[in-house]
């Protein structure tokens, strides 16, 4: 099954991605430095959570069996 969102996602990496001729520290230092400037530019940055959450229902209990 195709997704034209999907796919139009894929080839934005891709063509991100072919830009640093597919070397992945310099795909995540163009990232870093990405985040880094929209963090200055004033944009808000959510942290990880430092713990992960426990399921609270049990339908999130179940969804999340499996990981």
């Amino acid at each position: 099954m195709n997704d034209e969102i999907i796919d139009e996602v894929r080839s934005i990496r891709d063509a991100h991605a072919a830009k640093f001729n597919y070397d992945l520290r310099a795909i995540y230092a163009d990232l870093k430095k990405s985040e880094t400037e929209r963090v200055a530019a004033g944009h808000p940055f959510v942290s990880p959570p430092s713990e992960i959450p426990v399921p609270k229902t049990v339908l999130q209990r179940t969804r999340f069996a499996r990981r």
